[in-house]
């Protein structure tokens, strides 16, 4: 008789790998909540993925109960309570909830300089004061408010975060003095994240780019993933992102390619986007047309990628409700998808190679204006 392969699991060990894997992901990206940058709404949407991922947890326990022993059931239960009061916690820290204190009743007179207002013994109140119960909606897609992205250059400018500096050829960004990658306001540029950048992970931003290449997957490959990423009003460009623990948030981007592995895909008001892709769960988006999805090229798929299911091809249309598939995106085909040896040999660049010739290469289309 053959002997049995390794990976070969039950179920119940196959639960339990997956929910310690997400729980730690959880704990890390709360980790990195406070460094993340309040310009914006960079912060809201940090800690809405983690409710969002508390609450994916809670949902998979439920579903798990048919095999799972009510012991087990009970410690995942455990650990998504400690999960929701440390990232409750988290939120006070930022946003202390005001003190609850009994309002005067009218016929009361107020007392000058009192927080409080005391109650006599003959006014009885029947009514039992209950601590108010934050509520976490569900929002997996926010649009950007329209001052977002002129707020958060500002303080890209006032922190001092986008070190690219002027000179010729390909630019290599070290951020030493940053805990963020943030890139913004470029155009003809190509930029490859340097190793060193790898203590900056703990969020990144790439925004208000046209006709550049910026490659991130340096700092990502050499050390931390991003906790999470927002790419957005992007044109003509070519985007690598490399490895993101938690979302990765892509937002009015055109004529471009994004290059992605992933925990959560969120996609918005983006139009002819070619993204080649690893996700853990399914890539959603909304208001969006002409995008082509195609899995991760291999030259950025690590060893631990690659015994993962990936659900690049599994994607749902939030605007679209029709039992039909949805027009708005499409597989990319084979024969045109770019093949591994532009991904390695090519788009790094180099004396012979132009950022023109990389962007024509991977689809991205000369456009006048």
């Amino acid at each position: 008789m053959a002997a049995p392969l390794q990976n070969e699991v039950g179920p119940k060990e196959s639960f339990y790998r997956n929910f310690q894997r997400d729980v730690t992901a959880l704990q890390a990206q709360m980790e990195c909540l406070s460094q993340i940058s309040t310009s914006g709404s960079e912060r809201n949407d940090a800690l809405d993925n983690c409710l969002a991922g508390i609450d994916k947890l809670s949902h998979e326990v439920k579903d798990a109960s048919s095999y799972l022993p009510a012991y087990d059931q009970r410690t995942h239960s455990e650990a998504i309570k400690a999960l929701s009061e440390k990232l409750q916690n988290i939120r006070n820290s930022f946003n202390p909830p005001k003190k609850f204190s009994f309002k005067a009743r009218k016929s009361a007179p107020a007392k000058a300089n009192s927080d409080a207002t005391e109650i006599s013994p003959s006014q009885k109140p029947h009514a039992t004061v209950v601590a108010p119960v934050t509520s976490f909606p569900r929002t997996p897609l926010e649009k950007p408010s329209q001052s977002e992205g002129k707020e958060q250059q500002e303080a890209t400018q006032e922190n001092g975060e986008d070190d690219i500096g002027p000179g010729p050829g390909i630019r290599r960004p070290s951020f030493s003095k940053s805990t963020q990658v943030a890139i913004s306001k470029h155009s003809g540029l190509h930029i490859i994240l340097s190793t060193s950048a790898s203590h900056a992970t703990s969020a990144g931003t790439v925004s208000q780019l046209h006709r550049c290449v910026v490659d991130l997957s340096p700092s990502t490959t050499s050390g931390a993933p991003f906790a999470a990423l927002y790419v957005k009003d992007i044109k003509d460009s070519l985007i690598i992102c490399g490895q993101v623990a938690g979302a990765i948030h892509v937002t009015n981007v055109e004529n471009s390619v994004i290059v992605t592995a992933c925990r959560q895909f969120r996609m918005h008001g983006a139009k002819d986007v070619d993204i080649y892709l690893h996700s853990a769960s399914r890539p959603i988006f909304e208001d969006c047309e002409g995008l082509r999805f195609a899995p991760l090229p291999a030259v950025h798929t690590t060893p631990a990628m690659a015994q993962t299911t990936n659900h690049w091809d599994q994607i749902d249309d939030f605007k679209w409700l029709k039992a039909e598939p949805s027009p708005h995106f499409s597989i990319l085909p084979e024969s045109q998808r770019v093949i591994e040896e532009v991904w390695r040999d090519k788009v790094p660049g180099g004396d012979s190679v132009s950022l023109e010739d990389i962007l024509k290469t991977v689809g991205v289309r000369s456009r006048s204006g």
